[in-house]
């Protein structure tokens, strides 16, 4: 589940040129999950609360300065992630801190089980209702407001869903290693086709294959699930780098011996 959903959702967020704002978003949740353990609430609650407030500081750091987008970006979630690391400290939970970094399939529960399914929910309602709007926005964002679109809004929709899935995918893969589920099945499915709806069923292939075969590897050889399934993911990215037709890598590298 945490590998269709950051499959489909990683697609607009590198067709957007947003990889650093996923990789934000996923170290700045890291205090609402402090937060949430403090309090001894769901942490999807306390994390979504800090993506969201992370995603709006960005932006107006962006806009109400001279600084480019991705300057703001590194402030504002450098800033949040040494925040999480404090929080956690104070609230004697570091023995948690490994599982949350780097994830730990074996300490998924049934109530977190629940909690991805109903974000999967959530993640595939919301592309079928707004695909028109994604795909427009991803797109051309000027056409997108000439079209009448409120671009603002549909951003921060999506750094909500953006938030969620990176919560959902906390206890799998971890803090750390869930931007690389985000971009690589996304970057390798945009390397194989230029049809949006084809990408998005091609990138949760690859977050599949990539969560199922590393959880064997993990198994088979021990390794720490997370890494294991994120080495996968690149290796995937990695063929096709060199065999994708729209990649063209061999024919390129012929070109440049003439």
């Amino acid at each position: 589940m945490v590998g269709i959903m950051s499959g489909i959702i990683g697609s607009f967020i590198i067709l957007r040129g947003m990889s650093l704002m996923g990789d934000a978003i996923s170290h700045a949740v890291l205090p609402g999950v402090a937060v949430a353990y403090m309090l001894g609430i769901n942490i999807l609650i306390g994390a979504s609360v800090f993506g969201i407030l992370a995603a709006l500081l960005i932006g107006f750091v962006a806009s109400k300065s001279k600084i480019k987008t991705d300057t703001s970006i590194g402030v504002v979630f450098s800033a949040f992630y040494a925040l999480g690391f404090i929080l956690i400290s104070m609230a004697e939970s570091s023995s948690n801190l490994h599982h949350i970094l780097f994830g730990n399939i074996l300490a998924v529960s049934d109530a977190d089980i629940m909690t991805t399914t109903v974000v999967l929910g959530i993640v595939i309602l919301f592309v079928v209702i707004f695909y028109k709007e994604l795909l427009v926005t991803s797109f051309d964002e000027t056409y997108a407001k000439t079209y009448g679109l409120n671009v603002q809004i549909i951003h921060y929709a999506l750094m909500l869903v953006l938030t969620l899935v990176t919560v959902s995918a906390l206890q799998t893969v971890g803090i750390i290693l869930v931007v690389a589920m985000l971009i690589t099945p996304a970057a390798t499915a945009f390397l194989w086709t230029d049809k949006l709806s084809t990408m998005l069923f091609l990138a949760a292939g690859f977050g599949i294959v990539s969560s199922i075969t590393g959880l064997y590897f993990s198994y088979t050889f021990n390794w720490a699930s997370g890494p294991a399934i994120v080495i996968v993911a690149a290796a995937m990215f990695a063929i096709s780098f060199i065999g994708a037709p729209k990649q063209n890598f061999f024919k390129l590298k012929r070109s440049v011996t003439q």
